[in-house]
This record gives structure tokens, sequence and C-alpha cells, in this order.
């Protein structure tokens, strides 16, 4: 094995995600139709065809950009010891609070808002999303709520309804941002996290 090899083998294992990453960057500059995959591959200094080796489509793109937003997100809060076991009452301040700091990022607001933009001209960009972020947040969250009300922490009550009052405020947050950057109303999003939390704690806590 010759010096250069391991630095080659680290470049290949590294590709998929340095295209996914110029992938984002791509969609949240042009949107969904406006992307082409030989933009994607020169913003990630690679050739079109390199992407072909990992991803057969545009589509097939996106449902990794998709995935790697979810599990980004998802792994700060499944990793935090005993999370699996806590209620909503213990781990909304969690969540709540690496989303504020997620969606501080321009990025993942640009891509929420190309979804919510382009998603009827594209049904399939609203399924992926659907069912590689949304569901799999709801799932963490209406997980935790009803381990609450197991436990006799948190009131009775649709977890599923429940979810969109924990959702709800930062959404509007970030669509409030994102459409009226420089309203003196736009919220800091990490101070809009900490109060919806405590809020929240108030108003589920048996």
């Amino acid at each position: 094995m010759n010096e250069r090899e391991p630095k080659w083998t680290r470049r290949k294992d590294a590709r998929p995600q340095e295209i996914i990453e110029a992938a984002i960057d791509e969609f949240v500059a042009k949107g969904y139709a406006h992307t082409k995959l030989t933009d994607v591959a020169r913003r990630a200094g690679v050739v079109k065809g390199t992407i072909y080796r990992y991803f057969e489509t545009k589509a097939d793109l996106f449902r990794a950009v998709a995935r790697h937003l979810a599990s980004e997100n998802l792994m700060a809060i499944q990793n935090t010891p005993g999370a699996a076991d806590v209620d909503a009452l213990t781990l909304l301040p969690l969540l709540l609070g690496h989303v504020a700091g997620k969606m501080s990022d321009a990025r993942l607001p640009g891509i929420v808002r190309m979804v919510l933009l382009e998603g009827r001209m594209f049904p399939d960009l609203a399924s992926v999303w659907h069912d590689e972020v949304i569901a799999r947040v709801a799932g963490v969250l209406t997980g935790a709520i009803e381990r609450g009300q197991k436990a006799g922490s948190i009131r009775a009550g649709d977890p599923a309804l429940m979810l969109f009052s924990v959702m709800g405020p930062m959404l509007m947050g970030v669509l409030f941002r994102e459409t009226f950057p420089d309203s003196p109303f736009a919220p800091d999003l990490r101070a809009l996290g900490v109060q919806h939390a405590d809020v929240l704690a108030a108003g589920l806590r048996v």
C-alpha cells in the first residue's frame, strides 16, 4: 500500500456526503425544478458521471438530502443519555433548542421553503420530505408525549394533535423570518425555542 492510497480511499468514501452537501446548496439557491445535476457536480468538485454512481436521479439525490437532514437533526436528540425513556417535558427543551439552532442556518429553512413552494408541482418531493423528515421527527415527539401521559406527567390528549402545538410556533417563526427578514417582529429563533419550551411545559403538565 503506497502513501497515497489512504487519501484516495478517504476521498472516495467522502464523495456521497460531498455531493449531498453540494445538492443542499443548489436546492436552496435555485429550487428543485431549476437544480441541475451538472451544477451539483461542479459545486461538489466532481464530474457529472460520479453522481450517477451514487444517485440514479435528482429525486434519489433529494431523498438522500432529506435523510441526511433528518438524521443530522435527530441524532443529537436520540444520542442524549436516556432520550429513549424521557417524556416530552424533558425532551422538549432539548429538541426545540436544537431545532432553533439548525433553523438559524439558512440552508434548512431554505429546503423547507422549497418543499412548500414546489411540493404541488413535484408530489414526490413532498412525499419524500414527509416520509424521511416529518414522520421521523413526529415519531420521536409523539412517543415522548405518550410516555409522559402513561407516567401521569402530561395531560391527556391526542399526541398527534399535540405535535402541532409543539412545532407550530417554531415553523411559523421560520416562515416569518424567511418572508419578512427585515421586520422588527422577526423572532430570534433560539429565544423563541426557549420561551416556547417554557410555555409548553406549563400547558402540557398535569
